[in-house]
Formats: structure tokens, sequence, C-alpha cells
């Protein structure tokens, strides 16, 4: 086989303009320790706080507490499967999660991924998770109130819409049905609800450390209220 230096030139132009010299520069660390959903991970000098972390198997974490040699951050999923020794990765990016209208009544996970079966979240901004409270001044005031459907509560307790309200109790005492009495008496109005409602607004159920089948339950109490 016989090359012409010419077809050689014109190969080696093509392939020059399609070299791409940019660099992808990622700090590397290694899991010291890692249980409870919590990470050591030494050689993330570079890491940033609240910077999104990506573990092996694509599981992702956070970086929180930013120490002189060592970084401790939460993992966001499954953190049965990393062991120590494993390489963690940061990405430059803080974390952040899908905001808007997008997200009423659908599930999603810890950063903003839908798990409901319902198809993508296409929303058009997203926030950080860390960010600063708005100051008490520039909250609006409460001023309407929220009934929570349980008759002694709504009675002893005024409860306003915006306002903070603590739920305290052992396990097992009814604190979710009680969470969940509220969110069904405040959103009978909302479409696909029954019941009145003066002015119905939007209720978040934020599940924290609870098991699968737990939520699983709360949702399937939500849908078959027809809300979500």
């Amino acid at each position: 086989m016989k090359l012409r230096p010419e077809e050689i030139s014109s190969v080696l132009t093509q392939e020059l303009k399609s070299y791409s010299h940019e660099l992808d520069v990622n700090s590397v660390g290694t899991v010291l320790q890692v249980g409870d959903g919590i990470a050591r991970i030494y050689g993330l000098e570079g890491a940033l706080a609240s910077e999104l972390l990506e573990f092996p198997g694509g599981i992702k974490g956070m970086a929180l507490n930013l120490e002189e040699e060592t970084v401790g951050a939460v993992i966001l999923g499954d953190y049965t499967q990393i062991k120590e020794g494993d390489t963690v990765k940061t990405t430059g990016t803080v974390v952040e999660v899908p905001v808007g209208p997008e997200l009423i009544g659908r599930v999603v996970d810890v950063l903003g991924n839908p798990i409901d079966d319902k198809g993508p979240i296409n929303a058009k901004a997203t926030r950080p998770v860390e960010r600063v409270a708005p100051g008490v001044i520039t909250r609006k005031s409460v001023d309407t109130p929220l009934q929570t459907g349980i008759k002694a509560i709504d009675a002893l307790i005024p409860i306003g819409r915006g306002q903070r309200e603590l739920i305290i109790g052992d396990r097992q005492t009814g604190k979710t049905s009680i969470a969940l009495s509220a969110i069904l008496s405040h959103q009978a109005g909302r479409p696909g609800g029954s019941g009145p409602a003066a002015r119905p607004g939007l209720c978040i159920y934020c599940a924290i450390g609870q098991r699968a089948s737990g939520v699983a339950r709360v949702i399937e109490t939500l849908r078959h209220h027809g809300i979500g």
C-alpha cells in the first residue's frame, strides 16, 4: 500500500483541528472511614464547603467539615456501597436542587431527582441547598390560621401558616399522623382534593432518616386522598 504525502498531510491537519486542549482538573481523595452516612476523606485540600463530591458507582456526597488534612462529607445515597480506600473526586460545584412549580406534586430524592416514575422534572431554575434564610423583617407576617384537622390541637394550640411548630414525642406515638392530618386538612381545597378550604397553600413533606417502606406509605396516603 502506497501513501501519498498529501493524504498524510490532510489527515494530520484534520486531527489537529479536532484536537481539544481543555483539561478537566479534579481534586482526588481517599476514603479513610465511612459509617452511618458519613465519610471522612483524606486528600481533598481544595474542597469547598457544600461542594458536590463524587464517590464510586455514581454516588454523590456533600463536603461539610473542612479540616486541615481531612474532609467530612455526608453521603447522599447508599453509603453501604462505599468502603475504605475508595477514590473520591470533587466536582467544582456546590450542591444544588431544582426549584419551581414543576416540582409541585412530585416525589424527589435529596438531590431533586424524581423517584415517582412520572418522568423528568424540567425545572427552569436551581438553588443551592445551603443558603441563608430570609430575615424575620423581610418575611411575610403570619396572618392565616392553619387547621390540623384534630379538634384538640386546633382548640388548644393556635397555629398559623408559615409558623414553626415542633411535634415532639417518642417513636410510634403518632407524630407523622399529625403532620399528615395537617397536610390533608390544608390541601383539601386544592384541585383533586375534597372539602372546603378558603386559601389552600403548598405543603412539603420531607422525610429524613425514614425507612423506604414508611415513606412509601406516606406517599400512598397522600395519593389516596387525591394529593400528589
